[in-house]
């Protein structure tokens, strides 16, 4: 049997949850932070998401 590997694709988008749990902060923090334009984001529909590189960059920025 052989046992093919496939590439480990790192998430584009990110929820809130997942944005909050990574920041180690809370979703009511991230709402915010995203309501005052400070995060970048992506909308679906009525789903909205952070993608992956926007939220390391904003990381950077804050650190500077």
């Amino acid at each position: 049997m052989s046992s093919v590997k496939r590439p480990t694709l790192s998430p584009l988008l990110l929820t809130i949850p997942e944005v909050a749990s990574t920041l180690k902060i809370g979703q009511t923090k991230v709402r915010k932070l995203i309501k005052a334009g400070n995060l970048p984001t992506v909308r679906i529909g009525r789903s909205v998401r952070v993608p992956a590189e926007g939220l390391r960059r904003w990381v950077e920025e804050q650190s500077r």
